[in-house]
């Protein structure tokens, strides 16, 4: 069995207060992109799991993956299988391919074994394994609050753009950003930005992380202008970072070729 995983996008990013648990409560919406890993799960005599494209960091053992893997087996006391991951998503770049590799692990488990289990229960479980999993069991746009991992079904219609994404291997560590963000609520959320035309998110529609991280990571701002530059009608970072998306016209023709002068990531 073969299953794509996406890459997400975040459409706005609110960090909207410090939760008693040393979490965040955050306002987001999810947003799949085709920007696409390549999962194959068999059934097998052994556990194994093999890799190959981008150059997966970490012991094998604390692959999300395999991590999905050892929750249903405890849970429903699996036979081994046979997981081989083709890595296409940056990793680290806030594009949550890890998430959505867990996540269809749990799909694919649960089809190959005829395990039943409906969606709501795959989301508790992908719930357990990272913050934004559970958007992956089924990808359609959310919006998210509490962690990410409160989800609620919202249209959004951005079927006359393409999605441009730029990935400039700068790390951001993650809990260093959030280190940088005093949470408070927006003045306009998520909701009332998203029904306004897509010409005025460029100046209502923010990721919290951005105006956090620039002062550190200028060349993250330069990306950002550059999309718009080329075009796009609105520009974001994704995530806590580093990864930039533009929303393009759909007849666009992009030219990365500045961007990869510098060995960045580019997909379209």
């Amino acid at each position: 069995m073969i299953l794509f995983p996406p890459a997400k996008i975040n459409l706005g990013l609110h960090v909207v207060a410090k939760r008693t648990d040393g979490f965040h409560e955050l306002e987001t919406v999810f947003l799949a992109t085709p920007l696409k890993d390549a999962l194959e799960v068999l059934k097998a005599d052994r556990m194994q799991f093999t890799t190959s494209g981008l150059t997966v960091s970490g012991a094998p053992e604390d692959n999300l993956c395999l991590r999905a893997y050892q929750l249903m087996h405890q849970k429903h006391h699996l036979a081994p299988v046979k997981i081989h991951l083709h890595k296409v998503i940056p990793m680290g770049a806030g594009l949550g391919g890890g998430s959505a590799d867990a996540a269809y692990t749990l799909l694919a488990l649960n089809e190959l074994f005829e395990l039943g289990l409906s969606n709501e229960l795959l989301r508790q479980y992908a719930a357990q394994l990272g913050s934004d999993c559970a958007f992956f069991i089924d990808p359609i746009p959310h919006y998210a609050s509490g962690r990410g991992e409160v989800l609620e079904p919202i249209a959004v219609d951005l079927s006359a753009y393409k999605i441009g994404i730029v990935y400039p291997a700068v790390h951001v560590n993650t809990g260093w950003a959030y280190r940088q963000i005093t949470p408070k609520a927006p003045a306009i959320g998520l909701k009332e930005i998203l029904k306004q035309p897509i010409a005025t998110w460029k100046t209502q529609l923010v990721n919290d992380f951005e105006a956090a991280v620039f002062p550190s990571h200028p060349a993250l701002e330069d990306i950002k202008s550059k999309l718009y530059a080329m075009g796009a009608v609105y520009a974001c970072m994704s995530g806590s970072g580093s990864a930039f998306f533009g929303l393009f016209p759909k007849e666009s023709t992009l030219d990365w070729s500045e961007f990869r002068k510098q060995n960045y990531f580019c997909f379209d």
